[in-house]
């Protein structure tokens, strides 16, 4: 792992180089994640839990002093955008410049009246190796590595869960994506070896141990190659349902809701918004029920325990949420039937990728299984690998 950073910032240095015609001030690094359970609960004050991953996004940085932003990007070659700071506020960039020009504004950096609009700024290329679209949230690692650079750049005394907050408000009000606080906590506050179970009302993060190796399990992501966008329509009609639920029902958010209270909510709402509602709820006791098994060690001692409530989870989305996908469905299916102890896809949805909670062994039958169950449907082959929690954001030289 040490050495697959070392080449990524080292390739980011190179770039910087080749593009400014100068050494960079430095690279920082920001992983994705998996998020092991808790779908769509983030954005409703509840509870999720996922976990960073190995691939990341890395950004060599240097400041400027002349107001403007200037981007650069391995995936983008030969396109180079210069953005004058002052004039950067929501609507007034799009397409992936709008991630850290977003950033950028939203830690105060940016826009008209800002502090270091006139005299600050910065010089970024930026080179990842997080799929896109895949349920494995690129974006926040991009918007994760920018804020953490931007932050060392301009001295910002900004803490983790400020930047958190700040890459979240990117998104919703630059990019136009309704995300929770879920990518950019999991980014940020990732650490080796542990999940990071997150209550969404008080953004506050506890990590919790994740000890696949000693428990002889692996974790097979398949992702399916279907690309989503948070920001288009799907993801922002669940969401939408959600907050009506919630003003129908007289709570503040869908955390405020019970299984307990589920009765009552069929009565007061329509079929289609019931089921949204009964996902959300029946996902945070999922949740916290995952999180639970981790703190008494349920991982090593009742896999098949902790796999069905992967299983569970993905049984609602595909009935409740309704937000999987056929490809999705096979996926998670056929890891089951090949022997793992339980399945789920993870992300928003409507594309992306599957886990499956595989003993060590069988790791390997697992993901032929899927690729030869996509085959005969005539899906785009899956692409195959195993993930394990990894560190979070960092600076790397």
């Amino acid at each position: 792992m040490r050495a697959h950073l070392d080449a990524l910032a080292e390739a980011t240095a190179r770039g910087f180089a080749d593009v400014y015609g100068r050494d960079c001030g430095g690279v920082w690094s920001a992983p994705g994640r998996v998020n092991l359970i808790g779908e769509h609960t983030d954005y409703n004050q509840g509870f999720v839990l996922p976990f960073a991953i190995g691939a990341r996004t890395a950004v060599a940085a240097s400041r400027r002093n002349d107001g403007l932003l200037t981007l650069a990007s391995a995936q983008f070659p030969g396109q180079i955008r210069h953005i004058r700071l002052a004039k950067i506020r929501p609507g007034a960039v799009t397409g992936w410049p709008a991630y850290p020009a977003g950033v950028a504004w939203a830690l105060g950096l940016a826009g008209p009246g800002a502090a270091a609009a006139d005299t600050g700024g910065a010089s970024l290329y930026i080179n990842s190796v997080v799929p896109t679209g895949s349920g494995l949230s690129s974006s926040a690692a991009l918007d994760c590595a920018v804020a953490l650079a931007l932050r060392d750049l301009h001295g910002l005394g900004a803490s983790r869960t400020e930047l958190a907050l700040a890459c979240q408000r990117a998104e919703n009000e630059m990019v136009g994506a309704p995300t929770g606080i879920m990518d950019q906590f999991a980014s940020l506050f990732g650490e080796l070896g542990s999940a990071v179970f997150i209550d969404c009302r008080a953004i506050r993060g506890e990590n919790v141990p994740l000890p696949l190796a000693a428990a002889g399990l692996e974790i097979v992501l398949a992702d399916t190659r279907e690309r989503h966008a948070h920001a288009a329509g799907g993801y922002v009609e669940r969401r939408a349902s959600c907050d009506r639920a919630a003003r129908i029902l007289g709570v503040p958010a869908l955390r405020d809701v019970g299984v307990d209270d589920l009765d009552k909510a069929s009565g007061a709402l329509d079929p289609e918004t019931f089921r949204r509602v009964r996902h959300v709820v029946t996902e945070n006791e999922r949740v916290l029920a995952a999180a639970a098994a981790l703190r008494a060690g349920g991982l090593e001692s009742d896999p098949a325990a902790f796999g069905a409530l992967l299983s569970a989870s993905h049984a609602s989305m595909r009935d409740d949420f309704e937000i999987t996908t056929p490809a999705l469905d096979l996926a998670a299916a056929t890891a089951v039937e090949a022997g793992a102890a339980g399945a789920r896809m993870t992300g928003g949805g409507f594309g992306g990728a599957v886990i499956a909670l595989v003993a060590r062994e069988r790791a390997a039958d697992t993901a032929e299984a899927i690729t030869a169950a996509f085959a005969r449907a005539g899906f785009t082959a899956p692409r195959l690998s195993t993930v394990a929690p990894s560190d979070g954001a960092r600076r790397d030289r």
